[in-house]
């Protein structure tokens, strides 16, 4: 059964994408009716933040569906993208409610008070990036390059990232969840979820939202609607596999390598397994960093035999 579609959002669900976007893409200096600077929000705001493809997007249609009352199966994608804007794209957005929920992909900034911070295997993070940056920039990245530490990758690196939002700089308040616990335990998150913001949805509310915003349901509206952004290549899928462990059949060791020679903290730290061949993958990639003398490789080579 659909979900009833809150009243007061009912007419957002009716507009036609397609003007969404033309606005989104628009340089115009003047603010239209109805919007603000995306830079003007309250100190009850809160943000959803992640490395790109640590389940964001995803988390943007639970989010509509949890708080708004929409349909995250039905509803448009660009509808889903102005209730819960992108503070990382947009010049304006509508204001809705007097607390508002962003997307984002930004390092901590001291104006962000309340988030909810997305983490995902980076090692899949980076598999699925490489997928998404290659069908909006339309080019072919070689893998070991891509994760290459010298590479100018938005917003940075991937443990850069995670290690920035875990000391929290400016003391925010934080509730961290995971992409593989929300793919198995989708209510329980979104409970966690509800209580960090301070709202009360019953719990067939929220089976509902996580079943409508399901993988396959999301990958279906995609192709029944397209990709909403005119620079995202034609016939590949923003909505791509879904899975955990997507690294083990699509990322080359090379580029595993690489990667865990600057990653492998990080993910021990938050429990991301690390086998026996990435684990002397990870040394190697350490050993070639101590010898480069870059970064802080002994501190990262005492970690892994510790």
């Amino acid at each position: 059964m659909r979900i009833k579609e809150a009243q007061l959002f009912g007419g957002i669900l009716k507009r036609i994408g397609a003007a969404f976007q033309a606005f989104r893409r628009s340089t115009a200096d003047v603010i239209p009716d109805g919007f603000i600077p995306i830079s003007d929000f309250s100190p009850d705001d809160v943000f959803i933040v992640g490395y790109p493809k640590s389940g964001n997007t995803w988390f943007q249609h639970l989010v509509a569906g949890v708080v708004y009352g929409v349909d995250p199966k039905w509803a448009p994608i660009a509808a889903v993208q102005d209730l819960v804007p992108d503070a990382s794209l947009l010049k304006y957005y509508r204001r809705y409610a007097p607390r508002m929920f962003f997307k984002e992909h930004s390092l901590p900034r001291p104006d962000y008070r309340r988030v909810v911070y997305l983490l995902r295997d980076g090692r899949d993070a980076m598999v699925s990036y490489r997928h998404y940056r290659e069908a909006v920039d339309k080019v072919k990245y070689d893998f070991q390059e891509f994760v290459t530490p010298e590479t100018d990758l938005y917003p940075c690196h991937w443990p850069r990232h995670v290690d920035a939002w875990t000391k929290n700089p400016y003391g925010a308040e934080i509730l961290l969840i995971k992409y593989e616990d929300l793919l198995t335990q989708p209510v329980e998150q979104l409970q966690r979820f509800c209580e960090f913001v301070g709202i009360s949805r019953d719990i067939d509310h929220l089976k509902a939202v996580a079943e409508a915003a399901a993988f396959s349901n999301l990958r279906g509206k995609e192709a029944r609607e397209g990709w909403p952004d005119s620079n995202f290549e034609a016939g590949k899928f923003f909505f791509r596999r879904g899975v955990v462990g997507s690294h083990k059949d699509e990322m080359p060791p090379g580029a595993l390598q690489i990667f865990l020679g600057q990653a492998s903290e990080t993910l021990r730290r938050h429990g991301y397994e690390i086998g026996h061949s990435a684990w002397f993958a990870a040394v190697l990639g350490v050993a070639q960093g101590y010898l480069s003398d870059e970064g802080r490789p002994l501190e990262a080579l005492i970690y892994l035999f510790a």
